[in-house]
């Protein structure tokens, strides 16, 4: 009694000092792992051997041993090993620079989706593999989902998802023309409309664009042609005492084996006579996931893709690289159709690049991309051919006085993301998330902070590269929470209605509220004031409460929002962490 009592007046005071008309934090669960790493395991990795005198690479299993390197002299013996013929590739180079081109992991998930309902996941890899997950939990109960949200108890039971298959999307490639390797990395993947059963999706590394076809196939076993007589019992006697006997000999089906009907002498019978002839009969079906790739559309690109977004249509989507925006009929691989363009006659006016681009999720002729000078532009398809001219365009002030080197770097939106209604963007630049108003252009209705104790760090982030690193931010189905993701495997949930203090810090591990602490309250609307702090206390010294230091080379670069309910998949290096509230 005691404890229910204190439990229940601990959520009357979380709701008495929640704002009015602002939904209650949400707590936060594991719900599985798939492909978690034991202790002391390593991520599978793959090399690339380059022999600076021919410039010729080859893909090898690698083998570095540390011992080899001469840090005196800045280079290093590094060692491949050939599995089938066992030789050896000696080369010097400088560490750095071989250390660079050739370690990569080609397990780290390197794209996350959702389908429309939910029910299916799907994960790309740099290996350029798509894995498939179904969802399970719900068709244990009978019925479809919506009915058994309808129903007037709740399903005390959290989102549970299986294996389903997996496919080699993509191969590595070599652009013999431009001297350019092309890797197998899964930069983007999304799901289209299902048919008759079958699951349709599109897959794209740098270069290339796939659209695959998932189906469940009947596949039957035939038992062999000759089996072992007492195997053979089962087809019914092929010889009795009630048959009759006389000089030519006769199979169950009726057929005759008299050499003079034209049976060769090589004919011989097997071990057990002509009675362990028989037909072969059908044992067993099961039933395979079989995929098949539609179309290939390829040569359109000339730089490489970092989005595709599907219309609202369901005929035609997006694919967008550095300077150009192509459209596509997904029946037509080979033509598509250029609609904005931002290449300057003389590359040395380009002063931006094309960073995301994305359909709006009911008008199929809006679409909207972001630049690497942190702005977004709203395109309609019904003004002109080539849309090069925007309709609308959400840029935000830059505040005198606060301009440095690294300005300009740290506003490249990396991902946008539309609502579900349209009404909102959500974009992701290095430091921040922002959520804008398409009916208002004049700044972001909410900004979030999302590590901003990496500000007096932005130099070494700088010198190693961790500065270019592109986070994707995702919505929930009903517009009320926000997430995108952090170093150290860390992701951060923002409530993004009118007075919610909702900013939640999680861990991609099996106990993801370990390193929540409290946060403080959520600073007045205001644009040139809103801010929300990491967590307190961390903003400047790049560690938590418990005195953790932040790991910058584990980085959760890859989420996506369960579109009906509160669950979250996260990708962290090669595992998938599934999480529900």
């Amino acid at each position: 009694m005691n404890g229910g009592g204190s439990v229940e007046a601990a959520e009357a005071v979380a709701e008495a000092s929640a704002p009015v008309g602002a939904p209650l934090q949400l707590e936060w669960k594991f719900a599985q792992v798939f492909g978690e790493r034991t202790a002391g395991e390593e991520v599978q990795e793959g090399s690339k051997f380059v022999d600076c005198h021919t410039c010729h690479e080859y893909m090898e299993k690698t083998s570095y041993d540390s011992r080899n390197c001469d840090n005196t002299m800045g280079k290093a013996l590094v060692v491949f090993r050939q599995e089938d013929s066992k030789v050896l590739y000696e080369h010097y180079a400088y560490w750095g620079f071989l250390r660079s081109l050739w370690a990569f992991a080609v397990d780290i998930i390197s794209a996350i989706e959702f389908d429309r309902t939910g029910d299916h996941l799907a994960t790309g890899d740099r290996g350029g593999r798509v894995v498939l997950f179904e969802r399970t939990d719900t068709r244990d109960h009978g019925g479809n989902r919506r009915d058994i949200e309808r129903m007037d108890f709740p399903i005390n039971r959290h989102p549970e998802f299986r294996y389903k298959t997996e496919f080699q999307s993509h191969e590595p490639e070599f652009d013999y023309l431009k001297s350019l390797e092309i890797e197998e990395k899964i930069n983007k993947i999304k799901w289209c409309q299902s048919a008759n059963g079958a699951l349709f999706l599109l897959s794209t590394n740098d270069k290339t664009i796939k659209f695959w076809k998932v189906q469940e196939k009947k596949v039957k076993k035939i038992c062999d042609m000759n089996v072992d007589p007492a195997k053979a019992a089962g087809n019914g006697p092929l010889a009795g005492p009630g048959m009759s006997t006389s000089s030519k000999t006769y199979t169950a089906n009726g057929g005759c084996l008299d050499k003079t009907l034209g049976l060769g002498n090589d004919f011989s019978f097997p071990p057990g006579g002509a009675s362990s002839l028989h037909l072969p009969v059908m044992t067993s079906i099961e039933t395979s996931l079989v995929p098949r790739c539609r179309r290939i559309y390829a040569h359109a690109h000339d730089y490489h893709i970092n989005s595709i977004s599907n219309n609202s249509d369901g005929e035609t989507f997006i694919s967008a690289d550095d300077l150009r925006i192509n459209l596509w009929n997904l029946e037509i691989s080979n033509q598509s159709f250029n609609i904005v363009d931002v290449k300057p006659a003389n590359m040395e006016d380009l002063t931006e690049v094309i960073t995301s681009a994305e359909f709006h999720p009911t008008h199929c002729n809006i679409l909207a991309y972001s630049s690497s000078r942190g702005s977004i532009r709203l395109v309609d398809m019904r003004q002109s051919a080539l849309c090069d001219s925007h309709t609308k365009l959400f840029e935000e002030q830059e505040v005198p006085g606060s301009r440095s080197f690294f300005t300009e770097i740290i506003a490249s939106i990396s991902d946008i993301k539309f609502a579900k209604d349209g009404r909102y963007i959500l974009s992701r630049d290095y430091m921040t998330l922002k959520l804008w108003d398409i009916n208002m252009d004049s700044g972001p209705v909410s900004t979030f902070q999302v590590h901003e104790y990496l500000r007096p760090k932005l130099c070494d982030l700088y010198e190693n590269d961790s500065i270019f690193d592109k986070f994707e931010c995702c919505l929930s189905g009903d517009g009320l929470r926000v997430a995108t993701g952090s170093y150290s495997n860390l992701f951060r949930v923002f409530g993004c209605t009118d007075g919610s203090t909702e900013a939640t810090t999680l861990e991609a591990s099996k106990n993801p509220m370990r390193r929540q602490v409290q946060t403080p309250t959520r600073p007045s609307r205001s644009l040139g004031t809103l801010s929300r702090g990491f967590r307190r206390g961390a903003d400047t010294s790049g560690a938590d409460t418990n005195g953790n230091t932040f790991d910058f080379t584990t980085k959760l670069l890859h989420l996506a929002w369960h579109p009906t309910e509160n669950s979250l998949a996260c990708a962290a290096s090669n595992s998938l962490y599934m999480y529900y509230a």
